[in-house]
């Protein structure tokens, strides 16, 4: 008796493939981020003038990190479905697309020291999370949940890179 190996119809990508294309690329954005960001905040960022509403310097690390988390929970959740599921290919190329943004924004606005470029990336980052939160949804109600807080602290940084330029013009 001769026995064949068995396939799968599942096609799920492996746990550790799952987790590295998790983890890398969100990693990868913060440190990315980070470098442009961290040397401007003791000279360029502390010379403007900012709006009363501007939160501590302290405050954005903890939170870029819990949304980062919940950012690597939700796409986690959209690798782990099979891989042939309807509308996964597209929710990762935008999830991954956005992300692209994010780290554009911090080396238009700091790198760059631009608040005017700043506005140009982040507002079709905006339109991006808002487009991978859409497509999350039918996938994973879960994961597409899990970046509303993403979503939030964004158009707050929206707000708040818009006051900047505009108190700075």
């Amino acid at each position: 008796m001769t026995t064949l190996p068995q396939t799968s119809t599942d096609h799920r990508p492996p746990l550790w493939a799952a987790l590295a294309i998790t983890i890398l690329p969100v990693v990868a954005a913060s440190i990315a981020g980070s470098a442009a960001t961290v040397p401007q905040i003791p000279t360029w960022y502390a010379g403007l003038v900012k709006p009363p509403f501007n939160p501590p310097n302290w405050i954005f690390a903890p939170v870029w990190t819990a949304l980062y988390a919940l950012m690597a929970l939700a796409v986690f959740r959209i690798l782990r479905l099979p891989v042939g599921t309807p509308g996964r290919r597209r929710a990762l190329l935008v999830y991954h697309l956005q992300l692209l943004f994010n780290i554009g924004w911090s080396f238009a606005f700091f790198g760059a020291n631009s608040p005017v470029a700043g506005l140009a990336v982040i507002l079709p980052l905006l339109v991006l999370i808002v487009a991978t939160i859409a497509a999350f949804r039918p996938l994973d109600r879960l994961a597409s949940n899990l970046l509303w807080p993403y979503l939030a602290w964004v158009a707050f940084a929206t707000l708040l890179n818009a006051s900047i330029w505009w108190l700075n013009r």
